[in-house]
């Protein structure tokens, strides 16, 4: 396990932060490009063979950008497959992706294939489109190919890109492809897992409650606010019912009702404290947990027990 996480690591680059803190994003911690290469390091966690990412890059300047990206090379050259979406990349950015799923407004598709050396299957595809300008020198792939795409491009034209694509040949090749893949094997089977997560219940529950220690452990003001309360409602509840659970002074049905009020006020007292104490906290953790779960790290169970 500790090999695997080591080579996450080591794939996206997050060696010198290994040890650092994540922060309040805004506040302190680390920065947002650092946090989006965390992210995606967390999801390899489970070791998934693919990986889909929505607009990696957005809120990123453009050092930042190239980061990032290159973190997502490094994932895709162990093998997995990556689907992501990006809105109007660099052309360094661009050209770094294999495939290219271009949709115009509405989710139709308008071409779907390789973006070949320098954008060279990108830009041959769209110019041999009658009426098509042709790309200017060192422009923007990415940028051209969304201007000739464009809903005022297709009034000018008077074509359908979507059309076009549904009757090119690249289309009857994906769509024939799509087909033999769709088709099993004959005598092959379902795959089946053995276990819906990487790791035990056991294990999964130790790293849960190790997490939840730690996070408590460097939230003193959580802890500082529970003792004082605590510390309080003793006293308090101590001064007011004093002596009342003494076995001589239960004689009726009154002072046995005084011992349950007393029992009641203390549970009461304190579990409305525990819960707003906690609160904050839990609504920063709350889309952390989410994540988490649904990348298949842990089972809810764990995570309520710990």
């Amino acid at each position: 396990m500790h090999k695997h996480i080591n080579e996450v690591l080591e794939t996206i680059e997050l060696d010198e932060i290994r040890d650092s803190l994540v922060g309040i994003s805004g506040v302190n911690g680390l920065s947002t490009e650092q946090r989006k290469r965390l992210t995606i390091a967390v999801e390899l966690v489970s070791n998934p063979s693919i990986i889909f990412m929505d607009e990696p890059t957005s809120g990123l300047d453009a050092r930042a950008t190239a980061i990032v990206m290159r973190a997502v090379k490094n994932v895709a050259d162990t093998g997995r497959t990556v689907v992501c979406t990006i809105h109007q990349p660099s052309i360094d950015i661009f050209e770094a992706f294999d495939e290219l799923m271009l949709m115009k407004r509405g989710g139709e598709l308008i071409y779907a294939g390789p973006v070949g050396h320098h954008s060279c299957e990108v830009i041959k595809y769209f110019q041999a489109i009658p009426g098509v300008p042709r790309i200017k020198e060192k422009y923007n792939p990415s940028t051209w190919m969304l201007e000739v795409t464009s809903t005022s491009m297709e009034v000018q034209l008077g074509a359908d890109f979507a059309q076009m694509y549904r009757e090119s040949s690249m289309w009857k090749d994906k769509d024939m492809v799509v087909k033999r893949l769709s088709t099993p094997v004959p005598g092959t089977t379902d795959l089946h897992f053995a276990t819906q997560f990487p790791q035990k219940f056991r294990e999964q529950f130790k790293a849960c409650l190790w997490k939840q220690c730690l996070s408590y452990w460097r939230t003193p003001s959580y802890n500082l606010v529970r003792f004082v309360f605590i510390t309080f409602s003793c006293f308090f509840f101590g001064a007011l019912f004093w002596q009342q659970g003494n076995i001589n002074h239960i004689n009726d049905q009154q002072s046995l009702f005084t011992i349950l009020g007393c029992m009641y006020g203390i549970a009461l007292f304190t579990g409305i404290n525990s819960c707003q104490s906690v609160m904050p906290f839990i609504s920063i953790e709350r889309s952390v947990v989410y994540r988490e779960r649904f990348a298949g790290m842990y089972s809810p169970w764990a995570y309520s027990f710990a």
